[in-house]
């Protein structure tokens, strides 16, 4: 598995005196465990290229391999090592993040963890907040709370203005623009409201709901339109162009954070703060559907 790690580490940097910095080996150490492994396949792995190192073929097939090999073995260490944690996990997160991706999150938990009960709360950020601070929750996922003392931010993430893919337009010139919008008190709410009072565009509320599915069953319906992120944007709505006559929004900085009110965390929730953090970052990486082409 050393041997593996060096490959992979020594590709990664295209260098085998990076490589040894990276690892804590001598340059020798690390050229000699290249070469061990050059003699068992029967080919050379790496050939110089400028000043760095380029995988040849054989090179190329090895390190497929072991990246597999290597995954399945850090799985396995894990997946030992969880069986012997036990309690209790309680996270709370906003609907967004709760439907698509996440639930996969923590199912690849759950296999590491099978002793731990997961206790998950899909609510408002403040609500959630609110629990963590209470000692209900462990570790809460928010939006826009990033000047909180206990903020790690995992994510920024763009605003975009969300309606129906199939209804036409639903406001006509000089109409005010109809918006579904949460509940009141709402930072979504309250940004939409403040993008349009800027621009100087008449708007009012056709439609409140206190849960996101009653607001995208709204949207799909055309009873209005709304301000949100676009993440797990359901197929019945589509991210608004800039030709929509609605005013543009600043760049992303709407910050997802993760927060553990300041306590220390048990091994097991350490370890579902890293998995949620690394998926939001591999999810958020990928182009959000329906951002294409919006001006």
């Amino acid at each position: 598995m050393d041997v593996l790690r060096t490959l992979i580490t020594a590709y990664r940097l295209g260098s085998f005196s990076r490589a040894a910095a990276q690892i804590g080996r001598s340059q020798s150490a690390v050229s000699q465990q290249i070469d061990k492994l050059e003699q068992q396949v029967g080919e050379p792995l790496f050939v110089k290229q400028g000043r760095g190192l380029a995988l040849t073929e054989a090179g190329e097939l090895v390190l497929s391999y072991a990246q597999r090999i290597l995954d399945l073995n850090d799985e396995a260490v894990e997946a030992l090592r969880g069986r012997a944690v036990e309690g209790v996990v309680r996270f709370g997160l906003p609907a967004d993040f709760a439907e698509v991706w996440l639930p996969a999150a923590l199912a690849y938990f759950k296999q590491a963890y099978p002793a731990v009960r997961i206790e998950a709360v899909v609510d408002r950020n403040r609500r959630l907040l609110q629990q963590l601070d209470g000692g209900d929750l462990d570790l809460v996922l928010a939006l826009d709370n990033a000047t909180r003392a206990d903020a790690q931010p995992v994510a920024t993430l763009p605003l975009v203005w969300i309606g129906s893919a199939s209804a036409g337009p639903i406001w006509g010139q000089g109409e005010p623009v109809p918006l579904a919008v949460y509940e009141a008190p709402c930072f979504f709410r309250q940004r939409a409201i403040a993008a349009l009072d800027q621009a100087g565009i008449a708007w009012r509320i056709a439609f409140t709901s206190p849960s996101l599915r009653g607001l995208w069953a709204a949207v799909e319906a055309g009873l209005g339109v709304t301000l949100r992120t676009a993440i797990a944007l359901p197929d019945q709505l589509c991210a608004l162009p800039g030709t929509a006559g609605l005013p543009p929004l600043p760049a992303p900085s709407l910050k997802a954070c993760l927060h553990d009110a300041g306590r220390t965390l048990e091994p097991a929730m350490v370890r579902l703060r890293s998995i949620i953090g690394r998926t939001l970052q591999e999810h958020l990486a990928e182009p959000q559907r329906g951002l294409a082409g919006i001006a």
